[in-house]
């Protein structure tokens, strides 16, 4: 059984605990959210679940209920204890750290193609983009994700070229994966609520074209371009991609940065490298 919102304020008072400001907490305690969540990812029985910032378990224990095998990732100390008493009876290994600097290798084991891992997370929002970016960039045990974010921020994180949205965080994540938002989470579901509605994206990994060499050159020319990205690229770039190097790329100097697509934005980089 998943939290409702009687029943976890009530283990919070009950441990004289409050959701911490500072940490971005914000409690899910739904439970038709938290198993609409878990329909969302789509999980095999027995599927390998990771799961970041777990809070008081309400998306643990719905994970568990579907069959999945979960390691839920919890940083604060005051509401591990109570996580290990909620959720491990049930059957979930819970680890205290922090997952930006968090040693995923030795905890998810080698990457195995036949046995991947899935995130299904409430992200803390103060964090979401980076950890993101930073799993996809370093943690190819991880094959797909769900995750709940701001919603500004998950359409940012699926959004295409020539949207409101596009922007480095887009392009980035194109690199190693394509995104959509399958879903909205109203503020009500939450214990206490947030300022701000909540977006569930689908994160599927596909394999690079480049090497890391080239994503890197890649990422450079992104962040340049995006800086002033009202600005004309030919302006944007001044200074960095010459002239003659529009051409050669086939891309129009007097388009603006949320223009280009991932493959634009590689070719640019290709033909300023060939100078």
């Amino acid at each position: 059984m998943t939290h409702t919102p009687t029943s976890l304020r009530a283990l919070l008072a009950a441990h004289g605990l409050e959701p911490s400001r500072a940490l971005g907490q914000n409690f899910v305690a739904d439970p038709n959210t938290v198993r609409r969540i878990v329909r969302l990812a789509d999980l095999a029985p027995g599927a390998q679940v990771v799961e970041i910032g777990a809070g008081l378990g309400s998306l643990t224990l719905a994970l568990l209920e579907a069959g999945a095998a979960v390691t839920a990732v919890e940083l604060d100390r005051h509401l591990v204890p109570v996580l290990r008493e909620v959720v491990e009876p049930a059957g979930a290994t819970v680890v205290q750290a922090d997952a930006m600097t968090l040693d995923w290798s030795a905890l998810l084991g080698p990457p195995d193609p036949l046995h991947p891992w899935v995130l299904v997370a409430n992200l803390p929002y103060n964090i979401a983009t980076p950890l993101v970016l930073d799993l996809l960039a370093s943690v190819p045990q991880i094959e797909r994700m769900l995750v709940m974010v701001q919603l500004e921020v998950g359409e940012r994180l699926a959004a295409g070229p020539g949207t409101r949205t596009y922007g480095i965080p887009s392009v980035k994540l194109a690199w190693w994966a394509e995104a959509r938002v399958v879903g909205k989470v109203s503020p009500t579901v939450f214990v206490p609520p947030p300022r701000v509605e909540s977006a569930l994206v689908d994160i599927r990994r596909r394999s690079p074209d480049g090497d890391d060499t080239e994503r890197q050159a890649v990422f450079a020319l992104v962040e340049a371009g995006f800086q002033q990205r009202r600005k004309m690229l030919r302006r944007s770039l001044a200074g960095i991609v010459a002239p003659e190097v529009f051409a050669a790329a086939a891309v129009r100097p007097e388009a603006r940065a949320e223009e280009l697509s991932l493959a634009d934005w590689r070719r640019l980089t290709r033909s300023n490298g060939s100078r």
